[in-house]
């Protein structure tokens, strides 16, 4: 790699939101300095910007995310609880009605789910990450206002990115070429690395989709009496025979964020009387009951865009020396799931202990965090795809035998998990990304999902706690 003229290295982060600050937290101490590339203009205080479409739903950390944020940036869920972050133990503080009926309440410590506001996660990460950098030897400069156009270099190796300003004033568009040994793309969905291979003369990588067609919107509310709010969150996820489906939840302030989802031609209205109408149509009333209940305080939001991808970047030949892709660059799940935030803190966490396991940057060593990368999505693409599988159009392309067997098996033992402890926890454990898939698999797993019959979950909520 090409030594700078003051002797260090460098590189850049497209991308300034929760992925680009975690690859930054990523970087720190492995070079010298780093350039973070972005679109927006951060706004004053923990509020909304328009570079993160879908910040206005419901988002939360699962219990891989928590961990791998927690060692990328101590005290960090200190931090986020101060700031008003809710947490749900799992199962107990979260009620899930499945086709069969509710899920068993107990009490399992192993596993907590994390409910913020997106505006008040991206500030507590930026404070926390641009801190953690400005008290190490690596410089970070953070470009506002400023987008990629392309990247520079050739098929075999990337030395930079060409950028331009996006303020008015003259000259402001002006293209701008800035040089460095890694440009990690932690742009988003939105993310144009495909185009800019074909500018370097290399075939876009291999890209698999799965759309269920799936559609969602969201509201916060707040209840009318705090004393008579619920004490857990509500989640009722479609399915085969009902598929639309509501996910109700506290998050900071004393708010509620309710957020409504369904297939193709099931999707839920944006207008304030459809929203409320369509919360009696999903598959149990008691979060329609609870809405006369409440308040609510915003206008409703819609999002259309869920459609699963997975960007093979980690195959071999598909990465230009010098060029990393994070987050849902990379690998993007449909976001009904909740798992995006935790994938991005999962995979910058594997990107340092790459670096650091193989001496810094060197030739190569962006291939191989590319790979532990994919790794670390796996879990989350095996349990979103099979999720969305069964409502994927026949002309968006056949499932292969083994992704339909493995659909079926997920159905089967989702209905299981419902009402047996020992399955319910595999699932936990997948699901919030603590261990991998092939967990779901394991021989006492399976001879309970497959030999065991089944049986009725819960015919009303669970609204006590019960011993296990």
């Amino acid at each position: 790699m090409a030594e700078h003229s003051n002797g260090g290295r460098t590189a850049i982060v497209l991308g300034g939101g929760l992925a680009g600050m975690l690859a930054v937290t990523a970087l720190v101490g492995h070079v010298d300095a780093i350039t973070v590339v972005e679109r927006d203009r951060y706004p004053q205080g923990r509020a909304f910007r328009k570079g993160v479409p879908q910040a206005r739903h419901l988002h939360v950390l699962l219990t891989g995310g928590q961990r791998a944020l927690d060692e990328l940036l101590p005290g960090t869920l200190t931090a986020l609880t101060d700031a008003g972050a809710r947490s749900l133990c799992l199962p107990r503080d979260l009620l899930t009605r499945m086709a069969t009926g509710w899920q068993r309440r107990f009490h399992e410590p192993r596993h907590t789910t994390l409910s913020i506001t997106r505006p008040v996660l991206d500030a507590v990460v930026r404070e926390r990450a641009l801190a953690a950098a400005a008290g190490s030897p690596t410089r970070v400069d953070v470009l506002e206002a400023t987008e990629a156009i392309g990247l520079t270099g050739d098929a075999d190796r990337v030395t930079g990115v060409r950028v331009r300003s996006r303020g008015g004033a003259p000259g402001g568009r002006a293209v701008q070429e800035l040089s460095a040994d890694l440009v990690v793309d932690a742009s988003g969905r939105g993310s144009r690395a495909p185009q800019w291979y074909a500018e370097l003369g290399r075939s876009a990588p291999g890209e698999e989709t799965v759309d269920a067609g799936l559609a969602y919107a969201t509201r916060m509310y707040r209840p009318k009496d705090p004393a008579t709010a619920p004490d857990v969150g509500i989640n009722i996820p479609g399915w085969a025979d009902s598929p639309r489906g509501a996910v109700y939840v506290p998050v900071e302030d004393g708010n509620w964020l309710l957020t409504m989802s369904g297939v193709r031609g099931d999707h839920p209205p944006t207008d304030e009387a459809g929203f409320t109408a369509f919360s009696a149509t999903v598959g149990d009333p008691y979060i329609h009951e609870l809405l006369a209940q409440a308040e609510p305080l915003s206008p409703v939001h819609g999002f259309r865009d869920t459609c699963n991808r997975r960007r093979h970047y980690e195959r071999p030949g598909a990465l230009p020396e010098g060029f990393l892709v994070l987050g849902d660059a990379a690998c993007t799940f449909n976001p009904v799931y909740g798992q995006g935030m935790s994938v991005a803190a999962i995979s910058a966490l594997a990107v340092r202990r790459t670096l650091a396991a193989g001496g810094g940057l060197r030739p190569g060593i962006a291939a191989e965090a590319q790979r532990a990368v994919a790794r670390a999505a796996k879990p989350a693409w095996v349990t979103a795809v099979g999720a969305d599988r069964p409502y994927v159009r026949p002309e968006d392309g056949r499932a292969s035998l083994g992704e339909r067997l493995s659909t079926r098996y997920l159905e089967r033992f989702l209905v299981r998990a419902a009402i047996d402890p020992v399955v319910g926890a595999a699932f936990r454990d997948v699901f919030c990304l603590t261990a991998p898939s092939a967990r779901l698999l394991a021989p006492r797993i399976l001879l309970r999902t497959l030999f065991l019959p089944r049986r009725p979950a819960h015919p009303t909520p669970p609204l006590t706690v019960e011993t296990v």
